[in-house]
């Protein structure tokens, strides 16, 4: 099952967002009717909310009066807190019983308003967040529900902030235009989860391009620190740390657009107790790549690693887990360290990439990764004793 998690500002789109995937084919869990299904009358839900802000938040009829509430518990972060502190518990029992009854093969779109401000984004395999500027929400909250654009502000204020949800999101949909805008990435979406939830469900690693650099991606650094919470939730006690290493952890200096993470365990029995859990949340092993390359004339065994890649067709990922103090764990640091202090190490290093790029043109798959390694491999036995150690 890939789980996938929806949200977006007040008025952004997200309801527009996931009909266009439940007409695909995925299972919808809404956090907002699951929030009106809870206060319905009779339910604790509702007491609990007239014994915390007054029977006068019901209408003639004995239903929540959402403006009447809204009123009261959206003046001061207090009230906030009271409200979230009712209906979050019982929107959670229920969602968790929805997608318990989920089949095992769906893609889960998980709409939740306040997914950002909750930190959910670390329990789910992916986090798409429909963005659009404010004065287009405002306007959107005007004219389809009846919101004064003065209230409106004042409930987009209370939720996180645009730069905020850019952090938390692995897919930005703009939702600024039309349909005609916004259609194409859903469906560019749609065929991603597609992807992602076959070689989730195949415990597979997703395919790669060719081997290519690209410019420095600002948006690496971001995206890296995602994967890592989801990794520390997957790994809880057995990681002693997890970190961004590689080229894509060096600022200015253009890489493949794969990110390199490593987890660090106490031995090799706990890096193999990590293949399960990790390859469920889709992170599964890469057999054929268990120990990194030493340098001619030490132990390989103190090389030893075990590899992982990711599932998701659309973040390459190559997943280190290797052991503490070990020469690779070590020099993982080391070298990412040397590159982002030293501007001439990293205009050499961006020369052997460019060599290794070129042996590789053309060639796909394990030839190619096997052409540009082959290039890059001496130069690294010649830079080892060059890489000054750290403290880490």
């Amino acid at each position: 099952m890939l789980r996938m998690g929806l949200t977006g500002g007040m008025g952004a789109g997200k309801s527009t967002v996931s009909r266009q995937l439940v007409e695909r084919g995925a299972v919808l869990i809404d956090s907002d009717a699951i929030a009106r299904e809870v206060v319905e009358p009779g339910t604790e839900g509702l007491t609990a909310l007239v014994e915390a802000f007054g029977s006068d938040i019901l209408d003639a009829g004995g239903r929540l009066d959402r403006a009447a509430l809204a009123a009261k518990a959206f003046v001061s972060d207090e009230t906030r807190a009271t409200l979230n502190g009712i209906t979050h518990p019982l929107v959670g029992e229920r969602a968790a019983e929805l997608l318990g009854a989920a089949p095992a093969d769906a893609i889960v779109v998980q709409d939740v308003p306040l997914l950002v401000e909750n930190g959910m984004g670390a329990v789910l395999n992916l986090v798409a967040v429909v963005m659009a500027d404010a004065d287009v929400r405002v306007r959107r909250l005007e004219e389809f529900r009846g919101i004064a654009p003065a209230d409106a502000l004042v409930r987009i204020k209370a939720q996180a902030t645009d730069e905020q949800r850019r952090a938390a999101a692995d897919v930005l949909l703009d939702n600024n235009g039309g349909p005609d805008e916004l259609g194409p990435q859903v469906a560019a979406l749609w065929e991603r989860l597609v992807a992602f939830e076959e070689h989730l469900r195949t415990r597979t690693r997703a395919p790669r391009g060719p081997i290519r650099l690209i410019a420095h991606d600002p948006g690496w650094a971001a995206a890296a620190q995602r994967i890592i919470g989801r990794l520390w939730t997957a790994a809880g006690a057995t990681a002693r740390r997890i970190d961004h290493i590689g080229s894509t952890a060096v600022p200015d200096l253009p890489a493949q657009d794969v990110l390199d993470l490593q987890i660090t365990v106490a031995d090799l029995d706990a890096a193999d107790a990590l293949r399960e859990p990790l390859t469920v949340i889709g992170f599964p092993r890469v057999d054929e790549l268990t120990t990194d390359d030493p340098k001619p004339g030490t132990d390989p065994a103190a090389w030893a690693q075990r590899m992982h890649g990711n599932a998701d067709p659309g973040r390459a990922v190559n997943l280190h887990v290797r052991v503490d103090g070990s020469p690779g764990q070590r020099f993982a640091l080391d070298f990412r360290d040397w590159l982002r202090a030293d501007a001439d190490a990293r205009a050499e290093y961006l020369g052997v990439k460019r060599d290794a790029e070129a042996k590789a043109a053309g060639l796909s798959g394990p030839a190619a990764t096997a052409a540009y390694l082959a290039v890059k491999g001496p130069w690294f036995d010649e830079i080892r004793s060059r890489v000054p150690r750290q403290e880490h």
